[in-house]
């Protein structure tokens, strides 16, 4: 498998609890070798027609692009928001030992 098999993706969640929570079944399902969950941040954006502003976490997930699909749906399945922020980057480069851990722990 190629080392730029593995993808960075992005959530936001309105509490710790679901933030520990989607850390917690990702890493136990092997969909995800880490999970970062950085608290404090503040969203800015318009949601049906208002602008809103909340404080929310934000997880900075490491995985892989070909179980990107089955890593969406248990997002999605399990996120209060009707419309999670869920956004994969691709990755161009990384250091080869730490790129093929997160593929060895999400094999």
């Amino acid at each position: 498998m190629k080392q730029t098999e593995v993808i960075i993706i992005l959530i936001t969640v309105p509490d710790k609890q679901t933030a520990n929570h989607l850390a917690s079944i990702l890493i136990e399902n092997r969909l995800a070798a880490c999970v970062n969950v950085i608290p404090g941040i503040t969203s800015h954006f318009r949601w049906e027609g208002k602008v809103c502003s909340d404080s929310e976490l934000m997880l900075i997930i490491k995985t892989r692009q070909s179980i990107f699909k089955i890593v969406e749906k248990l997002i999605l399945d399990e996120h209060p928001y009707d419309v999670p922020e869920i956004i994969a980057l691709n990755l161009t480069d990384g250091f080869p030992g730490y790129l093929n851990w997160v593929i060895n722990e999400t094999s």
